[in-house]
């Protein structure tokens, strides 16, 4: 990665971690990934935005394998998503095949304009919900 996009990484998560996070998910219409985090255990709270299409839930990362979130999908794909303020059970799959910019075209406008402007590296998750 270059300096100048790990500066803006840094940037960009350093943010999110201190204030935006902290305050969005207190917002009880903000849609929530809630992942178990591979270290401590511990359910883990990230803000996002994406759709619900039938049984499935699409949303973009931002930095793909270098967000935490997704590294904690990676080692337990069972997550819980808010949407809507309602608390849904699935399983999270990183879907690197599928082409991140096209699905931004398709999710949510405003949260789709912020990933594409702040990330470097974006990769489609699709969570098969369970109920």
């Amino acid at each position: 990665m270059s300096r100048y996009l790990e500066r803006k990484f840094r940037a960009v998560t350093s943010f999110q971690r201190r204030i935006g996070n902290p305050i969005l998910t207190r917002l009880p219409q903000q849609t929530l990934l809630e992942t178990t985090g591979r270290k401590s255990g511990l359910p883990r709270r990230t803000p996002i935005g994406g759709r619900r299409i039938g049984k499935e839930f699409w949303f973009v990362s931002e930095y793909g394998d270098k967000s935490q979130y997704v590294r904690n999908i990676q080692a337990h794909s069972r997550v819980r998503v808010r949407i809507k303020g309602r608390w849904h059970v699935g399983t999270a799959h990183p879907v690197p095949q599928d082409d991140a910019r096209a699905r931004l075209r398709t999710l949510p406008l405003l949260n789709s304009a912020v990933v594409r402007t702040v990330g470097t590296n974006l990769l489609t998750v699709r969570v098969d919900l369970l109920d």
